[in-house]
């Protein structure tokens, strides 16, 4: 069955508000098999609200409006409701007195105003807030001859997520037949997202029950594979079909098949092979250290280095020889070269990694353009050497070449 997420709220159609909710949501739903196919933000006003209900409505089995559920003018989630389903809304006095016990036993006025979170939509049934005043409402109903399920959840996170979980959830499970969703992600180095789908197009296409979507990042493409099944065996083992399938044509392009990222992977490999590393970055300013020191226990294999900015620095330390700097420029394969091989004599590690290019905006000249960069691994014997081209701004062109270090190394190491 599939899910539409309304979040409620004039706010969150500003720069200053962002709807966080629905990825809680989202999650909870993938739990019972549930697949979010739209979500919507729409402001206060009644009118612009009965309209997107509507049209959820003819395109979804769940209905999960958030907000729009306190005691203001501007809170008209139930009146939206009711209108959009031609239902009649009525002041429980029930719910009202509840409401006034909890300003009570705070000893607080209550406002007359909040008397309206009061209002009860026909046939619904109440879901509890412990966490506030205003109470969900679940509809097990019809509309245009189909059964529909909608709830009607708080908006503050601190109410939403203990209702989601307690009321809601019990609620999805005993309407739902059992589903379950198998998902599995593959990661890729250094391809470009056309280029991967060109290749991989022909096959993810003939598996029509597994949904696959492709996202680009800098220097990296994750598929995503999922699929919905009655029995999580099965799904599970479409999933891990069609990643095989795909690891088969990518080859060594594919990093990871369970969602790890490239500086875990490296390290992976470094432990494994007792090997060291270390480091020598100059226009990615530390960026390729930063990546592998957020992985905890990182100290076992990489070592350190430095970022060596000025001339002065790949000389003094990582053993660049002035004159080699001077003959060829700081950026350039030689001076690459002799960085990473550098870096991992004065460091005593198994293997250096030497990065130097032109990240811009200036700096570039017709002979060595914005974007050039020079990039080397150096193991004592044999010293790899890459040059790219990369476009993109400044931070752009750090990202891209701390990623391509990345990636040599783990190629290396492979």
């Amino acid at each position: 069955m599939n899910c539409e997420i309304i979040a409620v709220g004039s706010e969150l159609l500003t720069p200053y508000r962002q709807d966080t909710n629905s990825l809680y949501v989202t999650e909870r739903l993938y739990e019972l098999g549930v697949r979010v196919t739209f979500k919507t933000i729409v402001g206060d006003r009644l009118e612009n609200m009965v309209d997107a209900i509507q049209a959820a409505l003819r395109r979804v089995d769940i209905l999960i409006l958030m907000g729009g559920l306190g005691p203001t003018e501007d809170d008209v989630t139930r009146q939206a409701v009711a209108a959009a389903l031609r239902i009649t809304l009525k002041r429980d006095p029930e719910i009202v007195a509840q409401i006034y016990t909890r300003f009570a036993a705070r000893r607080l006025q209550m406002t007359q105003n909040n008397s309206r979170q009061g209002d009860r939509l026909e046939g619904a049934t109440i879901l509890d807030n412990p966490n506030g005043t205003a109470p969900g409402q679940w509809l097990d109903t019809v509309y245009g001859g189909h059964r529909k399920l909608i709830a009607l959840l708080p908006g503050p996170p601190s109410e939403l997520k203990p209702m989601m979980d307690q009321e809601c959830m019990p609620l999805l499970r005993d309407a739902l037949p059992p589903r379950f969703i198998a998902k599995r992600t593959l990661k890729a180095a250094m391809i470009g997202e056309s280029a991967a789908d060109a290749r991989i197009a022909p096959i993810y296409t003939k598996f029509t029950d597994v949904e696959t979507t492709i996202l680009a990042h800098i220097g990296d493409i994750q598929l995503n594979l999922m699929c919905t099944k009655k029995q999580m065996d099965l799904a599970q083992r479409r999933v891990d079909e069609l990643a095989e399938k795909i690891e088969e044509e990518l080859d060594d392009l594919i990093y990871s098949s369970q969602g790890e990222t490239l500086e875990q992977i490296v390290l992976y490999y470094l432990e494994m092979k007792g090997a060291t590393l270390s480091v020598a970055e100059s226009c990615t300013g530390g960026l390729m250290s930063e990546r592998l020191t957020r992985i905890s226990g990182s100290s076992r294999s990489f070592l350190g280095g430095a970022i060596v900015y000025s001339n002065e620095l790949k000389t003094d330390f990582a053993n660049v020889p002035p004159e080699l700097i001077e003959e060829f420029g700081a950026v350039s394969a030689e001076v690459a070269k002799a960085m990473a091989e550098g870096i991992r004599e004065r460091v005593g590690s198994t293997f250096g990694c030497g990065i130097t290019g032109i990240a811009g905006p200036g700096g570039g000249t017709e002979e060595k353009p914005v974007g050039l960069v020079y990039l080397a691994v150096a193991d004592g014997k044999h010293t790899d050497i890459v040059e790219r081209r990369l476009m993109g701004d400044r931070e752009r062109i750090r990202q891209w070449a701390a990623q391509q270090g990345l990636d040599m190394v783990r190629r290396r190491l492979m």
